[in-house]
């Protein structure tokens, strides 16, 4: 499997990732004239270095005097670039995260009377459009994104002395999912048009898949920093095929919980997005019986499910172990109809692919085949057989 991952060390903005796609292997003549048939700018590329790494600068020059847009006025402009349909729809997914963004923070309920500021430009709208297209181009299954520098300290924009990072740039960091953390320069290394495009893309990991390197690239940041401010960017083929995954399991003792509790707090735990909950009999000291109670979680729901826990065992605390490696497999749930002795039934079946698409398995819903077996007479083992048997010749 073929993957691009961005690696924002030093913070990311949109030229830095059309910069970094760019040095990847984008057509960079093919890039320049959509782009500067997209909007009133032109486009310079070239290479510079940064404290000693070579990188891709682009430049886009917009008229002296341009006023910022709405977020309507940006749609149309997008529409009306005449865009292949993937950057067109990439592109118009992105400002919607900006302007849902925007809105929220400065509460604006109808986007249509929503007016950009710095990301209305055209500078912002190219760079959303040029790396929409860049990324598309490079082919890759997926892409990745390991946490974004943000900065710190306070910026001067629109409306007035900010935060780092921005509260429209935490939003989109927020609604995407993306890992980030703070760094050394006082600055603002991460945009609102480069968390938005991260986001729409990206998938975050806390570390670089295992994998094999083809390519490195890396775009230039317009700020001289105390290190190179570069967006590195990495295609690499994953070893085994499979999606990484960070995970934390939570784990604590109870030895004074009756099953009646343990069994509600089974249920509320994969009720509150718990991805897995195992509870495992246990001796302790003095040959007290009890339980050890696992959670698989993500991490950002790992304080709710432990304090959820502590509430109701009466646990004086909960071990959190990272797991930094988990791979699983590309799973969907699709509705299957199928036929036994000549009536048809119906039921869900989980479906596992690896990220190239190859299938890995097929497991039919065990509440619904047990409804059949009981409609039926059939035992459940073999309405699962049936069922299993019916999805892997659709499926396959």
């Amino acid at each position: 499997m073929r993957s691009l991952i961005f690696n924002p060390f030093s913070g990311a903005a949109g030229d830095m990732i059309l910069g970094c796609t760019l040095d990847l292997g984008a057509d960079r003549q093919a890039l320049k004239e959509l782009i500067e048939a997209s909007a009133p700018v032109s486009v310079d590329i070239r290479e510079v270095v940064k404290k000693g790494i070579k990188a891709i600068d682009v430049k886009i020059n917009v008229p002296e005097r341009e006023h910022s847009r709405t977020y309507p006025e940006l749609l149309d402009t997008i529409k009306e670039a005449k865009l292949p349909p993937r950057v067109e729809a990439s592109a118009l997914d992105i400002f919607l995260k900006m302007a849902e963004a925007e809105s929220l923070i400065h509460r604006v309920d109808d986007l249509e009377k929503l007016h950009f500021h710095e990301v209305g430009q055209s500078d912002a709208l190219v760079d959303v459009i040029g790396s929409s297209a860049a990324i598309h181009s490079l082919g890759c299954d997926s892409v990745y994104c390991t946490p974004i520098n943000v900065g710190s300290g306070t910026i001067e924009c629109a409306h007035g002395t900010l935060p780092v990072p921005a509260p429209a740039t935490l939003e989109v960091l927020r609604k995407g999912k993306l890992y980030f953390r703070g760094g050394n320069e006082q600055k603002e290394l991460l945009t609102p048009t480069g968390a938005a495009i991260l986001s729409h893309f990206a998938r975050p990991v806390e570390t670089f898949p295992q994998g094999r390197v083809i390519s490195t690239g890396y775009g230039a940041g317009d700020a001289e920093l105390r290190g190179p401010n570069v967006l590195q960017g990495v295609i690499s083929e994953l070893y085994s095929g499979l999606v990484p995954d960070m995970i934390e399991v939570l784990e604590t003792n109870a030895d004074d919980v009756s099953g009646e509790v343990l069994g509600n707090l089974f249920e509320e735990l994969l009720a509150m997005g718990a991805r897995d909950v195992a509870i495992v009999p246990a001796t302790m000291k003095k040959g007290r019986p009890a339980h050890i109670i696992k959670v698989i979680a993500k991490p950002e729901d790992t304080a709710k499910l432990a304090r959820k826990i502590i509430i109701e065992t009466g646990s004086l605390g909960v071990r959190v172990i990272p797991t930094r490696h988990r791979l699983m497999a590309d799973r969907r749930i699709e509705s299957l109809k199928f036929e036994i002795e000549g009536e048809i039934y119906e039921t869900a079946v989980k479906i596992a692919r690896d990220s190239e698409g190859v299938l890995l398995n097929i497991s039919a819903e065990f509440e619904d085949c047990k409804v059949i077996a009981k409609t039926s007479g059939i035992p459940v083992k073999e309405v699962i057989k049936w069922a299993e048997e019916a999805a892997r010749k659709l499926f396959s």
